[in-house]
């Protein structure tokens, strides 16, 4: 007979749940940057093109950003623990699935499946802490989820450079299975069972609906011009794929509870937040795909090199949390998100300047400054998302602003991945060159820069309650300012 894990709220045991939940999502979040150093050494194996590769990123992403909402609704009806564990098991299947690929297309569906297991990871590992904890325990339970979030997108990079030059490019995949192994035992030993509850059904149907509509949308931008399928195909896929989000919307718009509220964009902060910040969110999306690529096919440096330098950009983004607070209290939060993200568009101007002339420290150092500028916009965008939500909308907020921060991800690295094909084709070319790399970057700065006039359209007092600028502060009688702004009610 199976003894009874012990109590939660036991300190020890608390500890231990949290960090199998750290674990699972330390895989979760590693795999994100991993695999795109692997992607050349991958390319090579399977005899392809590598700007075909980025279909092995997006097709994760976008199997991210449709599972996602459906997650919350999983996991009440079925119980954290068990969904949790199911979720380990995809990623880890899906995983060493990933490693026996021989081409391109074997790779994508295995990667969509492992998006599966992503998408129920994360959100229900959060649910599985968070309903389960005393309050005394809230803060340790919230250090112990971020910090694989801040630790993965570091480790990631090098990592997988270091497995793919000692290994093989499998090797980035296999790692995950005794991690997985562990997780699910020690989830089983230690993790106490939560019985599901009754839930109302999710929008199966829009789900579906938008489901189809991005992943045909996104074969059209995979596709097109790249020579490989006939000519017929992206464009069938543009006409089902918009044809599908026409009708998404519609069904949104009168569907009672709709896996996308469309009303949520009536908020002017949300909308800029959501929508504004898309190109900004593809271009930043895409600079790790990009980086390494032209690290090892551009300048010949190893995966190992290239893994250790692309970790800047994610080495800048932990550094600039600390500093986030101190631009928010003197700066409004739309000069912030104009300033980072015109900033983010030059750095990546830069990056198309970039050759076997530049030193690795310099290359490190341009990419750090790209890290802290896409940190702090993000920070900002994150909180001016929720800004003015009502209470009773933030659920569905919170799910729409989960689709938005995944999809433009893979709209970037299909940008970027179009880019490239793009130059080539215009070479009469079948291989990538440094030019291919310098049109691609200075596209992605042009995609950047165009999210600048949504941003200025924000009113100066957008977000107020988030930042603290100097001049809005209220001067007290003792000479000191108050920084609490009110903030608007709906």
């Amino acid at each position: 007979m199976t003894a009874e894990p012990p109590p939660f709220n036991d300190s020890i045991n608390f500890r231990i749940t949290a960090a199998i939940v750290a674990s699972a999502l330390f895989m979760q979040n590693v795999d994100g940057t991993v695999v795109a150093t692997a992607l050349p050494s991958m390319a090579r194996d399977m005899h392809t093109n590598a700007v075909y590769m980025s279909s092995a990123i997006t097709s994760y992403l976008i199997s991210l950003s449709v599972f996602i909402p459906l997650s919350g609704w999983v996991a009440d009806r079925f119980g954290a623990r068990r969904v949790f564990m199911w979720a380990i098991a995809i990623f880890t299947v899906s995983s060493c699935l990933c490693a026996l690929t021989g081409n391109v297309v074997e790779l994508v569906i295995a990667r969509l499946v492992q998006g599966i297991g992503g998408a129920m990871m994360v959100p229900v590992a959060r649910l599985l802490v968070f309903r389960s904890v005393r309050r005394d325990q809230l803060l340790s339970a919230t250090t112990w989820l971020t910090m694989p979030a801040m630790i993965g997108p570091l480790a990631g990079p090098p990592l997988g450079g270091v497995l793919t030059d000692a290994w093989s490019w499998q090797s980035v995949f296999w790692i995950n299975l005794p991690v997985g192994i562990a997780g699910l035992l020690l989830t089983y030993r230690y993790v106490p069972a939560v019985p599901g509850e009754d839930a109302a059904p999710p929008d199966l149907r829009g789900m579906l609906l938008v489901g189809g509509a991005l992943t045909a949308l996104m074969i059209g931008i995979e596709t097109i011009g790249r020579g490989f399928v006939a000519t017929t195909v992206p464009i069938a896929s543009f006409v089902v794929g918009g044809s599908l989000a026409w009708v998404s919307v519609r069904h949104c718009r009168k569907s009672a509870h709709p896996i996308l509220d469309l009303d949520l964009l009536a908020i002017p902060t949300f909308n800029v937040a959501t929508l504004g910040a898309t190109l900004f969110r593809a271009g930043a999306g895409a600079l790790p795909f990009l980086v390494p690529m032209l690290l090892q096919l551009g300048f010949g440096l190893s995966a190992a090199t290239s893994g250790t330098i692309s970790l800047a950009s994610a080495l800048g983004s932990l550094c600039m949390k600390s500093l986030t607070r101190f631009a928010l209290h003197w700066f409004s939060v739309r000069a912030i998100l104009i300033t980072s993200t015109l900033l983010f568009a030059i750095m990546l101007a830069v990056c198309a300047t970039l050759s076997a002339r530049w030193s690795a420290a310099a290359i490190f150092a341009l990419l750090l400054f790209g890290g802290l500028t896409r940190s702090l916009n993000f920070a900002c965008i994150g909180a001016l998302a929720f800004a003015d939500v009502p209470k009773a909308k933030l659920s569905s907020a919170t799910s729409f602003q989960g689709i938005a921060q995944q999809l433009p991800k893979a709209i970037g690295v299909a940008i970027a991945a179009g880019a490239l094909q793009v130059s080539m084709s215009l070479a009469n070319r079948t291989n990538l060159e440094h030019g291919d790399f310098v049109f691609a970057f200075l596209t992605l700065a042009v995609v950047v820069a165009l999210s600048i006039p949504s941003l200025a359209g924000l009113p100066a007092e957008a977000g107020d309650g988030i930042s603290q600028p100097a001049k809005r502060r209220t001067a007290q009688p003792d000479g000191s300012f108050d920084a609490t702004l009110p903030r608007k009610e709906h």
